[in-house]
């Protein structure tokens, strides 16, 4: 059974996947090793915090490193291919494996001491609660 064919590697099924590709092959081309993906992550704001939900399944959360440099947060971690059955043939992978990192930089507003991450069925959870001290938007009276 062949699913991808030759042809599939290089015509991309839509614009995005061709921009994902091209971003996630300079990557790995530029200082990476051929091992390193690049995972997919939903940012989320709320009234009271900033989510980040990174899709990492099939690891542990003793895989993560989560770092905060000045106001630059990295989720970076290495999800490892085991193969245990050995008597099983390898038709096709699609699921990713290698290393990964993704910064994002933080607003002005958040409470960096609260930051806190979960991992819950494949993927880790950070909630970056907003400082409500801290404002970014202010309305100003015109008189």
């Amino acid at each position: 059974m062949r699913y991808n064919t030759l042809l599939n590697d290089f015509v991309p099924a839509s614009f995005g996947s061709l921009i994902d590709k091209f971003f996630n092959d300079a990557v790995t081309r530029s200082g990476g090793t051929a091992y390193s993906f690049v995972p997919r992550v939903d940012v989320i704001e709320t009234d009271k915090a900033y989510e980040l939900h990174v899709a990492v399944p099939g690891m542990n959360k003793e895989d993560f490193k989560i770092d905060l440099n000045d106001n630059y947060l990295t989720i970076s971690g290495e999800r490892k291919f085991t193969r245990e059955r050995k008597e099983d043939y390898l038709c096709s992978i699609e699921t990713q494996y290698g290393t990964f990192s993704r910064s994002f930089t933080l607003p002005e507003n958040v409470n960096t001491s609260k930051i806190n991450a979960k991992y819950v069925n494949g993927i880790l959870e950070v909630t970056i609660p907003k400082d409500e001290k801290k404002t970014l938007k202010t309305v100003i009276k015109v008189d």
